[in-house]
Parts: structure tokens; sequence; C-alpha cells
């Protein structure tokens, strides 16, 4: 039996295209947190330094002006940013899962780095597959990137944003045994009227029933689109008409998918705080176990590469295999069996 504790799910805008800022922001955010009982914190979806909406508002070309600016503000592994959020983290005794546009050697990537209460780091997980506009900014992580951690609150993942609506990433990550989960966001303010898919009540249900599905506690972390950001890139009527202001809708959900916390106005900034007991988990489980006593492994099974996939491997690494093109099998998303 453990003992009920307290975490938040932020819901703020970005101290967009400036990272010194935005980490800034987000010690603010976490002291809060610390200050008012959380164990651990969520934030958005790339929230440093925040979400390039511009790829939705215009032809690719068109956002050229912008890639210097947002290359140069994505974090790096080791910086003196990311000792600052490391710093926050254990200075304030709580666990941290910020979102960050992750640049490794000039590739960006939609990343989520989790930090332990003691200030190191637990994983830096990156999103699969970004959805698609966002390839034309972002790389693609792998297998490695989709892992449940055990850590002192209980075990924990992460996933970014329409992640939550791939069924094989979801069930890979229930598998584990996951416990408490966070789902970063951007926000939820994008083609009002002309995409459904896009808004607030498709994606807030969507972590909602990752909650019941996986029989775990959610932290679903929304940022804010600010007026700054509005005025900076909704710059014609026709760009105005497509992204709208505010749009956070962060919540909490249980194991059961029931609401937990306060809810903020979707125009205003503060922090989703909740109760966890990880005890309730076991009645969620009791009734139905997607990868346990639920399960038809006879009928369906996932298929899981959890290994790293780097662009360039030693060539005597026990993974690196020479395979003809005649002797290897054809990848298939599904294998059938008869007989």
């Amino acid at each position: 039996m453990s003992e009920p504790f307290k975490v938040a799910a932020v819901q703020a805008a970005p101290a967009f295209l400036n990272l010194d800022a935005g980490v800034d922001k987000a010690i603010k955010l976490i002291e809060e947190a610390a200050n008012k009982g959380a164990k651990l914190i969520a934030f958005p979806e790339t929230w440093l330094p925040g979400y390039p909406w511009y790829i939705w508002l215009d032809a690719p070309a068109m956002n050229m002006p912008y890639v210097p600016q947002y290359s140069a503000n994505s974090i790096v592994t080791d910086s003196d940013q990311d000792k600052r959020l490391a710093e926050a983290a254990k200075n304030n005794n709580i666990q941290v899962v910020m979102g960050v546009s992750w640049n490794v050697n000039g590739t960006l990537y939609m990343g989520q780095w989790h930090y332990g209460s003691d200030g190191e780091i637990i994983s830096r997980r990156k999103k699969l597959k970004p959805t698609h506009i966002e390839r034309t900014v972002y790389g693609e992580g792998d297998g490695s990137d989709m892992v449940v951690y055990d850590t002192e609150l209980g075990r924990i993942g992460a996933l970014c944003c329409w992640e939550h609506l791939q069924p094989l990433s979801k069930y890979a990550m229930f598998s584990q045994n996951e416990q408490i989960h966070v789902a970063s966001w951007p926000s939820f303010s994008l083609y009002e009227g002309g995409a459904y898919a896009l808004g607030h009540e498709v994606n807030t249900s969507a972590s909602q029933v990752y909650a019941v599905e996986g029989q775990c506690f959610v932290l679903a972390a929304c940022a804010i689109v600010s007026d700054e950001m509005f005025e900076l890139m909704c710059d014609t009527p026709a760009k105005q008409q497509m992204l709208k202001k505010g749009g956070g809708y962060a919540r909490i959900f249980g194991p059961d998918g029931a609401p937990l916390g306060n809810i903020i106005p979707p125009d205003k900034e503060g922090l989703v705080i909740a109760d966890v007991d990880l005890n309730m988990i076991a009645i969620g489980k009791a009734a139905a176990d997607p990868c346990g006593h639920y399960s038809r492994p006879d009928v369906f099974r996932l298929m899981f590469n959890k290994k790293p996939s780097p662009p360039v491997m030693a060539f005597d690494n026990e993974d690196a295999r020479m395979v003809s093109t005649e002797d290897a099998e054809p990848l298939r998303p599904l294998i059938v069996t008869e007989g």
C-alpha cells in the first residue's frame, strides 16, 4: 500500500522563442507546484521554447525566417538551461517532466525530459512520429523512447500529443505497468470550426480514455497561445482565423477516467493540482487489464522493438548485422498466422 501524494499539470503560455526566459518561467512554476505540495509536475509539448504554430499557418517555404531562431532556442543536452532545470527539480524535491524542442547536432526532436527529485535525469525521450506538418521541423524517435520508468513515486511514462491516438504505442506503454502517465499537449485553438479532430473535445477525451484503458493516472499538461504569440504569428486576416488565443485545457484523470483536481479557464494560466492514490489502480486492473487477464494473446499480439536505431553504428556492434537483400524478410505491419 502506498501513501497518496499531489501532482501538478501545467496550463501556461511559453516564453515563445526565448529559451532562457522559458527556463525562468518554468522554474517559477516548479517552485509554485512544490510549495503546493506536488511531487511531480508535467509541462506541455515543446513548451521550451514553445510549439511552432506558424507551421500550420503558411507554406513551409514561408516559415524559413523562423528556422534559425527556433533552432537556436531549442534546448541542448547538458547545457546551462538543462542544468538549471535539474537544479530546480533538486532544490524543490520534485520530479519534472519538461516538454522541449531538443536540438541534437542541428536536428530537432519533440522531447520530454524527465528529471528526478534529486536532479538526476531519469529519461530523455523523443516523440516517435511527429504529426503531419510537424515532420517539416522535427525528426523521429525510436523504440527506445517508448519506456516506462521506475521512480520513488511509481512507474511513470510519457507521450506527446497525438501519440495518444496511436493504439499500438499506447499498448506498448500499458504493457510496462504504467501507473502515472504524462500527456504533453500544445494548445487546442487551431482551425476552430474546421478541424474537429484538433479541438479540445477530442484530445481531452484521448487523455481520459488513455487513463481508463491503461488503468493509470494521466497528467495532461496543455499550453496557451498568448497575445504575444498571436501577434507575432498571425500577421494576416487569414492567419488570425486559423489560430486563436488561449486554448488551454490541462486536466488530470484517475485510473477509472474520472477527472481530478481543479479546472482552469482556457485563457488563464495556472496549475491543475490533484491527489494520486496508486492503490486505486488495483480496482481498475481487477475489472479490465488489456495487457493481462483481459487480453487474448492467442488472437492478437504486439511486436515491439525497444532497441535504439542510431543512424551510425560501430561495425563491431552486436546489433550490426550484414543481411543480404535476398535473405531479408520484408517488414510487414501485421503478421497473420493461419491454421
